[in-house]
């Protein structure tokens, strides 16, 4: 289904409909606390507004919302000097007071929760409930996260002479960086923040150009929960500056841990480009998620899973399911189940209400889709909903049919909104299907048998497996995968043990 009211992003060029003109309305002039728009980056505690700008637009109709500073490399060693001379001072904060702030920023966060999934949907698109759903999640990270500043524990080990103690303990690694994406835009910055600040280090944070204001209003309820002035930096860069400033970020020699997520072509970049002063690294790259449906799977759970997989964010996440592999005996059924339910969806701007799917971030996402879309069809799939490219960025959201593994969408990350559905026989046909890819991030399977619940989840080639689940992150378990899809772990007690290194001291001559 889709939506076309006075206030839909398909009103097309000029804003034009039948019966007149439409004037668009700025959604941020609908904030309450108007002081959470902010257009220039923060460094040192104070706003940097420049001269050079970019605009930040609503992908849902292509207004103007916001402009930001352009900020270059200069800004970021700027930003890399505050954070370094903050360190020296953040660090030696009692874990308890770091727990205290922490917890002021959770509830800061919490307050102003619409505020910020208004900013969210204004320059991100996703649906409005959707986005203040990802600032409550966003949010749980930095309540976690205080927890865990008091429990970074070391160790006391066995000695075996007499005159001496050993000890371990875990020291803040030192100042970080972090770059982050457009898809959610506020918890991939509390799920590196947060963690980082805990341990004690300082953090420079560059989002993404096309998302930037709600890493700009988070950071200034960081402020008036009391991090002090260089602990948290953001730089807001352009397209070109956005490239120079991961360079400059990973090069610099006084930045000893990097966090991305983003593409793993890109992360391979980072890591060669962060090679050189041998830094710390945490990537959550690429996924290309396997969805396998059991013959005696529970097909309505199977859909429902599917569809909060598929469809969350338009199909723009890393974890959702893009192959769906679905067992001879149900396939055709568990097909016509989920393009029924798929057929329900509301497309439409993501302020409008009952909207379930917004636009895709830009244009180029929407004409992979169309792409991928077109090289199954002539390749012989069978489109069983209707898959179209819409006016504007929005893509109908679509259920093909008898996928194969010759096809783009079956090697390459869709990132929207289209699943297709791929047939197998045996459960050593799907695990293989399922495997083979470069990716190891997300993982899910539907079935009631036990045995075989234990024998997939543990031959899955992914950091997480979802069983008879379709979502499957939340802040205290472990997020990350393997293979190409990345390195380290976000979230749960291992996120924190990324921001600090483990120092051994030995203390002889006890008995003198």
């Amino acid at each position: 289904m889709f939506r076309q009211d006075a206030n839909s992003s398909l009103i097309g060029e000029g804003c034009e409909r039948a019966e007149g003109a439409v004037q668009l309305r700025n959604p941020t002039d609908d904030l309450i606390d108007k002081s959470l728009l902010r257009s220039g980056g923060l460094i040192d505690g104070q706003w940097v507004l420049g001269e050079v700008r970019y605009d930040v637009t609503d992908p849902a109709t292509g207004m103007k919302i916001a402009s930001v500073t352009d900020m270059d490399v200069r800004h970021a060693e700027l930003a890399v000097g505050a954070a370094s001379k903050a360190f020296l001072h953040w660090r030696s904060e009692t874990a308890k007071q770091r727990h205290a702030i922490l917890l002021r920023w959770y509830g800061l966060l919490m307050e102003h929760q619409d505020d910020l999934g208004r900013l969210m949907t204004a320059e991100q698109g996703k649906p409005y409930a959707e986005a203040k759903g990802e600032v409550r999640y966003a949010a749980s990270f930095v309540e976690w996260f205080a927890e865990q500043a008091k429990r970074v524990n070391g160790e006391t080990l066995p000695q075996f002479e007499k005159n001496r103690r050993l000890l371990v303990i875990k020291q803040p690694v030192g100042v970080c960086a972090a770059i982050t994406p457009w898809n959610f835009p506020l918890a991939m910055i509390t799920r590196k923040v947060a963690p980082a600040l805990a341990a004690g280090c300082t953090i420079v944070v560059k989002p993404s150009e096309l998302t930037p204001l709600t890493a700009l209003a988070a950071a200034e309820l960081a402020l008036r929960a009391g991090v002090p002035p260089g602990v948290l930096n953001v730089l807001t860069c352009g397209n070109e500056n956005s490239i120079a400033v991961g360079r400059a970020l990973c090069e610099s020699p006084d930045v000893r841990h990097l966090s991305f997520t983003g593409s793993t072509e890109v992360g391979r970049i980072l890591m060669a480009q962060s090679a050189p002063t041998v830094k710390k690294l945490s990537l959550e790259l690429g996924g290309n998620a396997p969805f396998l449906v059991f013959d005696d799977a529970d097909l309505d759970s199977a859909v429902e899973g599917a569809m909060a997989s598929k469809y969350r964010n338009a199909g723009q996440t890393c974890v959702c399911a893009n192959r769906i592999y679905a067992q001879d005996a149900i396939y055709d059924d568990f097909v016509q189940r989920l393009a029924a339910r798929v057929a329900q969806l509301e497309v439409g701007n993501g302020f409008d209400e009952d909207v379930t799917q917004g636009p895709l971030i830009e244009p180029a996402a929407v004409e992979k889709v169309q792409r991928h879309l077109d090289d199954a069809v002539a390749k012989g799939a069978r489109v069983v909903t209707v898959g179209e490219k819409m006016r504007g960025q929005f893509f109908r959201p679509t259920v093909i049919a008898d996928a194969t593994a010759d096809m783009l969408c079956a090697k390459e990350e869709t990132f929207g909104p289209l699943a297709p559905v791929f047939r197998f026989h045996t459960e050593a046909e799907a695990i293989e299907a399922a495997n083979r890819s470069e990716f190891g991030l997300a993982s899910y399977l539907y079935s009631r048998d036990v045995g075989r619940i234990f024998r997939v989840s543990e031959a899955l080639e992914s950091g997480m497996v979802g069983v008879n689940a379709g979502v499957i992150a939340v802040e205290h378990v472990p997020f990350g995968g393997i293979k190409q899809s990345g390195i380290g772990r976000e979230g749960s007690a291992h996120g924190i043990e990324e921001y600090v290194e483990l120092k051994h001291i030995c203390i002889a001559d006890i008995d003198r």
